[in-house]
Parts: structure tokens; sequence; C-alpha cells
């Protein structure tokens, strides 16, 4: 008996870095949304082996891939000797700021813990998923959260409304760590007004939320890649409320009203370079 789940993708509403830590990671205090946006997992139970197929996007479905690194993971933290079978439907493009593969990471835990009846808890789960990846303890909440530390310190927020999104991936990857080696901390530009955007999410007003978007990563990625500032104004001169990159980048996502505006503007940005993709903000289920 198999079992299907629905692994939703990210945006960064707002992305502080806080500081560098003797580790390497940076502290860091973000406002994290998921979006409809996902990729599909189905998984179904084996004898010992663990494998995974996918279709849609393309995927490196290697050893490094985090849904088998999720699930030696769990088989480690378990003891578990039972395999599986999983198959990835990749709608999140891969690479892109959106948490693509932790969301997928983060599905594979709760998956396989209901596959092979494991009972873990959720905070057994959290403890797992932070090995994985800093984005993934988000990924396995969901939902409107304020992410502190690495990003697993997670405070719930007031859901966002089912305001639309418009997400940009242009035809090129960011890596993630060079972006966190060219920030200097003692020269931020901009930097979010966390308790502004708390309070503008808590009221639901899509001017003062749009008015309040920030991500520090900005100031080197923009600058790396200065096509990502063209998509940022195209998207509000277009009749976007505000626009911001997504994590350390290259997806820059608009905010409008609603999925249906959304809609309308896209179809207007046919001069851009990349994929756009249509959405809105993920509601409480």
């Amino acid at each position: 008996m198999g079992l299907s789940l629905l692994a939703h993708a990210k945006i960064n509403l707002t992305l502080d870095v806080c500081s560098r830590r003797p580790d390497g990671y940076h502290e860091v205090e973000m406002i994290m949304q998921q979006i409809q946006l996902h990729d599909r997992l189905d998984f179904w139970p084996a004898e010992k082996d663990i494998s995974l197929t996918s279709s849609g996007l393309a995927i490196d479905a290697g050893e490094d891939n985090l849904i088998l690194r999720a699930a030696r993971l769990l088989q480690k933290a378990t003891g578990e000797r039972k395999g599986a079978v999983i198959h990835l439907h990749k709608e999140i493009p891969v690479a892109a700021g959106l948490a693509g593969g932790s969301t997928d990471a983060a599905a594979t835990l709760v998956g396989l813990n209901q596959l092979w009846s494991l009972q873990l808890s959720r905070k057994q789960l959290m403890d797992l998923a932070v090995q994985l990846g800093a984005d993934v303890p988000f990924c396995l909440a969901g939902g409107t959260m304020l992410a502190r530390g690495i990003g697993e310190i997670l405070e719930p927020l007031s859901p966002a409304p089912s305001f639309g999104v418009i997400l940009v991936k242009p035809p090129f990857g960011v890596p993630t760590a060079k972006i966190y080696q060219g920030l200097n901390l003692d020269r931020l530009g901009p930097r979010p007004d966390t308790a502004a955007m708390v309070q503008a999410l808590a009221k639901g007003h899509l001017d003062e939320l749009a008015g309040g978007l920030c991500n520090v990563l900005e100031s080197v990625t923009l600058e790396l890649f200065p096509q990502l500032q063209t998509i940022k104004e195209k998207l509000v001169q277009t009749g976007c409320q505000g626009a911001l990159m997504s994590g350390s980048g290259p997806t820059v996502f608009g905010l409008t009203r609603d999925k249906q505006r959304a809609g309308e503007i896209a179809s207007k940005l046919g001069d851009l370079e990349g994929q756009v993709i249509i959405t809105e903000m993920k509601r409480p289920e």
C-alpha cells in the first residue's frame, strides 16, 4: 500500500543575516511563507533497498539527492531495515531559492515515517530535518513562520492571505555558498523590519506586506546578476505590489491581490527571459 504527499515550495518575505557562526553557518532572521507550487512524492514499501525515480523537471537522482539522504538518515536513526520505492514528480525549479530539495527531504521524512510505521514524533523528525539543511525544518512545519538560528528555530505567525505570487526563475542557478561568502556583514544595505512585517501579516494588508519585503542577500546576488534587478523592476512596473528575490536567488517573486491578478500580470511579461510561474500563498489546511 503506497502513499502520496505534496511538498510545497517557499518564498522569503524577509531575510536578514545577523552574524557568522564558528561552524560556517550564518545566524539568520527571516519570515518564510509556503506557496501552492509543489512537487509530489509517491512512496511504496520495498524489502530493503531504497530507489528513486522522477518525472517532470530533470533532477540528479544520485546519492547526494536530498530525498535519498533523508531516507538513509531515517534508516540510520531508527535502525529500520525496510526499503522503499520513491517517485518524485518535480514541478519546483531546481537551484532556485524556493527550497525545492529541502521540501522534498521534509516530505520524505514524513512519508517514510508513515510508510515504515516508525511513529516518530514531530520533535524527532525536526531533529533529523536540521541535519539535512537549514530550510528543511521550515518545510516540515510549513505555513508562515519566523525562522531564527540557522533556520531551525521556528515561530508560527499569522497566516498570510491567499495573495497571488508570480515567480520568475531565470535560466541559471546561483551557488548559495558563494552568495553567503560574498556577504559583508559590516556593510549590509537595507535590512528588514521584521516586527513591522509580523504586524503586516497579522493585519493581512498587501500594501504593508509588499512595502516590507527585504532580503539582505540581494546586495550580493543582484551585483553578480544585475538582470535580477531588471526582473524586480519589470514585475512592479507591470502591476505587482512588490517584488523580491527569494533566498539566495535567482528566483524573483512578485505579490498581487490574488492568483487571477497574478495571471493577468504574468501575461504581460513575455519578454522576460526565464520560467514564469503563477501561484499563490498557501493557506493552512
